[in-house]
């Protein structure tokens, strides 16, 4: 945990917050993300946290990462919020950094519900592009935009239009 992560909690412990403390500090907005920069992640589901605010998960990323040459020609789910989907599949890269392991931030549980997603469970191979900090500094941390998992495709910042 990060000392920045612990100070939270501990405030909110202080204070009398419990774990409202520590879901705070776990949900990032969309601001804080580089949404300029979509990056893609691969790999196998650990420490699966299926649950409010959001989904979250560990991500354990293989050392050579690449990127799928279909990538940019994927097809992508209509949502109900505006997003040029193609275009941010053509301009994604692989992050700089060389992290094997990436918390994964997904939507929360009842959008999860409206695109069907199912269950991520332990193990679950699965590919993401989403947003990591500005300038990837900080944690290793990616709020996904697109979840490929079972060869389907689904769009996480808004409802399925």
């Amino acid at each position: 945990m990060s000392m920045q992560r612990r100070d939270v909690i501990q405030a909110g412990a202080v204070l009398g917050l419990g774990g409202w403390a520590a879901a705070v500090q776990a949900h990032h907005g969309w601001s804080s993300f580089d949404q300029d920069r979509p990056l893609y992640l691969e790999g196998r589901a650990a420490n699966v946290r299926w649950r409010n605010p959001h989904v979250e998960l560990v991500l354990e990323v293989p050392e050579a990462l690449r990127l799928p040459a279909d990538l940019a020609k994927r097809s992508l789910p209509a949502q109900t919020a505006s997003i040029d989907g193609p275009a941010l599949l053509a301009k994604t890269v692989l992050p700089t950094r060389r992290d094997r392991r990436w918390e994964i931030e997904l939507a929360p549980l009842f959008r999860l519900g409206q695109w069907q997603v199912p269950e991520i469970k332990n193990g679950t191979p699965l590919s993401v592009v989403g947003f990591a900090f500005k300038d990837e500094k900080g944690e290793a941390i990616l709020r996904a935009e697109y979840l490929f998992v079972d060869g389907k495709t689904y769009g996480l910042r808004s409802s399925p239009a």
